[in-house]
């Protein structure tokens, strides 16, 4: 059985129903969770991992915030973790928990979600859902820059814009003057037809949660 399936991922009901989708269907799932920018992990009833798309796994590999002890999704700090066990406490009672875990520097938001299907006799699931660190990391940031012409230069200002910094402290970091961030930030209104800094990285914000190609090449 695919793991996507034993995780919650997919319905039975839905391969009962379609019995011609065979084997595929909960393959092509597990393909479209791996293609998110969002990492994904399903952790069962003592905290084990179930399944970790592809941005989970990089994540945990990289042990900044969240890790991997022996099969048990772990918080690297002690608070973390007593946070996130208090959120999958939660969730095998049936509740939704939003936490923040920090660690190098970093911060990310998780949504702690239960998933629980009687069908089949299987047990309760929880799913963590992970933010991305930053707007920029979205595999469609780099294809809307390309969309609208954007150059390499405000391609950078745009990525910056997009982490809260003001224009003064673009140009500081940038090394330019603030004369020149704001003929960049123009430049980017006017290729993208947004009327102001806030719309032009709403537009970022909102693209679709698509990882980096680099990462759905990771087998």
């Amino acid at each position: 059985m695919n793991t996507l399936l034993k995780a919650g991922f997919a319905e039975p009901a839905l391969l009962l129903a379609n019995p011609e989708l065979g084997d595929a269907s909960p393959d092509v799932l597990s393909l479209l969770v791996d293609a998110l920018a969002h990492g994904v992990v399903v952790v069962g009833e003592r905290n084990q991992i179930i399944h970790a798309n592809q941005a989970a796994r990089i994540e945990l590999n990289r042990s900044r915030v969240l890790g991997k002890v022996g099969d048990e999704l772990q918080a690297t700090t002690p608070a973390d973790s007593k946070t996130l066990q208090s959120a999958l406490v939660k969730a095998g009672a049936g509740k939704r928990s939003l936490i923040n875990v920090t660690g190098g520097g970093l911060s990310l938001m998780l949504a702690v979600v239960p998933l629980k299907h009687e069908l089949g006799g299987w047990k309760s699931r929880t799913a963590v859902f992970f933010s991305r660190v930053e707007v920029c990391e979205s595999g469609m940031f780099g294809f809307f820059a390309r969309n609208y012409g954007l150059t390499q230069t405000e391609e950078q200002v745009l990525a910056i814009l997009c982490r809260g910094l003001s224009t003064p402290e673009i140009a500081v970091q940038m090394k330019v003057a603030v004369s020149t961030v704001r003929s960049h930030v123009r430049s980017l209104c006017a290729k993208t037809s947004s009327s102001g800094v806030r719309e032009l990285v709403n537009r970022v914000a909102v693209l679709p949660p698509v990882a980096p190609f680099h990462l759905v090449q990771i087998h």
